[in-house]
């Protein structure tokens, strides 16, 4: 309910917005709760997959008008994100929340994909995040500037991975400057 909650915040913003969701492929077209077991359909995922969905939605955004888009992901999500920005998709921007950006799962890292990288990039990293080291989001930034992709990394120190979409309330002060965050890079870029 969160994501589909999320595309509403944008809507009431002026933004449309879809809600891409990654698992219909395996999970089926249907309404899971927390209890939903993931990793599963996690593991079945393919980036070529993910971003047929992602030319998908964006195709239907612009059908109904919007000229600036912008990809928006957590955790899988982010670096899904950072992926469609390197997948031709003629994106704004690229926003990934706790994304890694090294990991190969279902295609090549981000990282090794940075070349292929067409529009600004915002990444709002957990800095007590054990699964993306700070060596992770040092990689991301050299291979950003190397590549001479615009880009912003911001970690939050003491957060914890979904700081944002899932211990929102615990973390209000990181994920309210997230959010504002990420309201300026659309504002920025569109």
């Amino acid at each position: 309910h969160f994501y589909e909650e999320l595309a509403l915040r944008f809507a009431e913003r002026g933004h449309r917005a879809i809600a891409l969701d990654y698992f219909g492929r395996t999970a089926g077209a249907s309404n899971r709760d927390d209890d939903f077991e993931f990793m599963p359909h996690v593991e079945q995922t393919t980036d070529a997959g993910v971003q047929a969905d992602a030319r998908a939605a964006v195709d239907e955004l612009r059908s109904r008008g919007a000229t600036s888009i912008f990809s928006v992901g957590f955790c899988f999500g982010g670096r899904a994100s950072w992926v469609a920005a390197a997948s031709g998709h003629g994106l704004a921007g690229s926003i990934g929340f706790y994304g890694s950006p090294t990991r190969e799962r279902g295609g090549a890292s981000v990282v090794q994909r940075v070349a292929e990288i067409e529009c600004p990039i915002l990444a709002l990293q957990a800095g007590d995040d054990q699964g993306i080291t700070a060596e992770d989001n040092a990689a991301f930034e050299q291979a950003l500037t190397q590549a001479g992709v615009e880009h912003e990394i911001v970690v939050y120190d003491g957060a914890p991975h979904s700081f944002f979409d899932r211990k929102q309330e615990d973390f209000a002060e990181a994920s309210d400057d997230a959010w504002q965050r990420t309201l300026a890079f659309i504002a920025q870029h569109s």
